[in-house]
């Protein structure tokens, strides 16, 4: 039996057409301040009556058109979210982001490998209203002491 407040319909404002203004750290690690600037567009949808919500990306970068794709998973049992990442260059799932949504904000978690170093990935959905939304991404080589943010999307309904 669905429960109402269970979490399953945590990702339900993302079902849709969105434009996305992408702030993006040229260098990660690395002591950079320089970022990247690009918009892109988001096409998002449920899945398994419920349980999962995948997106499409498209990112216009000065290189040119970047795809990838987001698949989000619901554990009934844990009542946690999995997000997996797959960018259009190498079509791979990458390590999902585990986390769950608490007062309105989504906070997922991941420890992974960047650029042959180990590090600790965090994800942050916030600001979310019906036309709107910002996703941050953030690394820390510390164990989570310190965080550099690296990446900002800000979500605009179409």
């Amino acid at each position: 039996m669905q429960r109402e407040n269970d979490g399953r319909n945590d990702f339900d404002f993302l079902v849709g057409n969105w434009k996305m203004r992408h702030r993006r750290l040229k260098e990660c690690l690395k002591g950079s301040t320089e970022w990247e600037e690009f918009e892109g567009t988001a096409v998002g949808k449920k899945l398994l009556n419920g349980l999962g919500h995948c997106d499409e990306v498209i990112m216009n970068r000065e290189t040119g058109p970047t795809h990838g794709y987001t698949l989000r998973l619901f554990d009934v049992n844990s009542k946690e979210w999995s997000i997996y990442w797959a960018a259009g260059t190498s079509g791979i799932l990458d390590v999902p982001m585990i986390g769950r949504f608490k007062d309105g904000v989504g906070e997922f978690y991941s420890q992974e490998v960047f650029e042959g170093r180990h590090i600790f990935c965090h994800f942050t959905w916030s600001h979310i209203t019906t036309n709107s939304a910002q996703w941050e991404q953030a690394f820390s080589i510390d164990g989570g002491k310190t965080w550099e943010t690296n990446w900002i999307n800000t979500f605009e309904r179409i």
